[in-house]
């Protein structure tokens, strides 16, 4: 008798962690992390069995103190402002990633074109627009050639010359967070900050991961709302995804005049570009983002010119017509990943 009851034992035992293994994997854990971070929503799903959270805001904390120009206490701050030229791993980074997109774009995007936005308008308000020498005065201290990083410290040709890395900061945190939940193990997880996305793996149904990105459609002028009208999906799996525009945010400068808030950095207009929005697929968010912006920056002839025959960016561009509604352009390596409309 004995020995049976232990022979039942057993039997119930083995049936009960044969279940638990096939719950397990039937019922994945997956968290969910969002909130603010430089003005902008982010919201991260991952799947683990321990919350991460404090690794992601911790990324967010690293690159604040090293790369926000809206912390003064930060270490780009001061090296605008002429207190230290020393240069962390994060600047370092962010900044190769702006040089390869600065020469690619035959230096409209460039993240030393501060001095010039501000003189139109984008950190403060102005009632017309600058003078043709206070703009060329202003170009004297703009251009990423006028500066590189020598054994850990930055050298600027001109100490006029600041750094704005705002345009890139979003792609690197999205690729930093990728980073870090990787190191806890994570191999599901879509990472999306303000638009710019990065994922890896499958969703908490087992199904790949879909990107939707937004029509060009205004936003109230008084900037009390923006209008999410998604336009197309996108295959978002082992990718990052990034979109820049000029018709959420602009200036103006009169009842019918208006300029886009991406300043060209080697004319130091504030003109405008025919390409409403850019949405590019990379390997890394940090380039995604900086050449989303520069395709917006060049227009709709030089980024085709460009990215026509490109098989490691993906590019789309929707532009205006002359009936107020969207023409759509994307090169071989964005129309693979397209999955459908919305």
């Amino acid at each position: 008798m004995l020995r049976k009851r232990s022979y039942i034992a057993i039997v119930i035992a083995a049936v009960i962690g044969v279940l638990a293994l096939l719950l397990s994997r039937r019922a994945p854990v997956y968290q969910m992390s969002m909130g603010m971070v430089w003005t902008t929503e982010y919201h991260i799903t991952y799947e683990s069995s321990e919350n991460l959270n404090d690794s992601i805001v911790a990324v967010f904390n690293r690159i604040d103190k090293s790369a926000s120009v809206f912390n003064d206490r930060s270490l780009i701050s001061g090296i605008n402002d002429g207190r230290t030229d020393s240069v962390d791993d994060i600047i370092e980074r962010i900044y190769t990633a702006a040089t390869q997109v600065y020469k690619g774009s035959e230096g409209l995007y460039d993240p030393t074109v501060m001095p010039l936005v501000r003189i139109w308008g984008f950190g403060k308000d102005i009632t017309r627009p600058p003078t043709r020498a206070f703009i060329d005065s202003m170009l004297q201290v703009v251009g990423l050639d006028k500066t590189r990083i020598v054994n850990h410290r930055m050298v600027r040709d001109n100490p006029g010359t600041k750094f704005d890395f705002s345009s890139i900061a979003k792609g690197l945190a999205c690729d930093m967070v990728a980073e870090a939940l990787r190191r806890n193990g994570v191999t599901n997880y879509m990472v999306e900050i303000g638009g710019e996305v990065v994922s890896a793996g499958v969703n908490k149904v087992g199904k790949p991961w879909h990107v939707s990105v937004d029509a060009p459609i205004e936003s109230d002028p008084a900037g009390d709302s923006v209008n999410h009208t998604p336009v197309l999906v996108l295959d978002g799996t082992d990718v990052a995804i990034a979109t820049s525009g000029n018709y959420r945010r602009y200036k103006a400068l009169g009842p019918d005049k208006r300029v886009g808030h991406i300043v060209n950095a080697v004319t130091g207009n504030a003109e405008p570009t025919d390409v409403l929005s850019a949405t590019v697929i990379a390997s890394s968010c940090v380039v995604a983002d900086a050449w989303s912006t520069a395709c917006v920056a060049m227009g709709a002839e030089m980024t085709k010119g460009i990215m026509e025959r490109c098989d490691t960016l993906g590019v789309m561009l929707i532009t205006g017509d002359a009936e107020g509604g969207f023409k759509v352009w994307s090169n071989k390596r964005f129309a693979g990943a397209v999955v459908g409309m919305p």
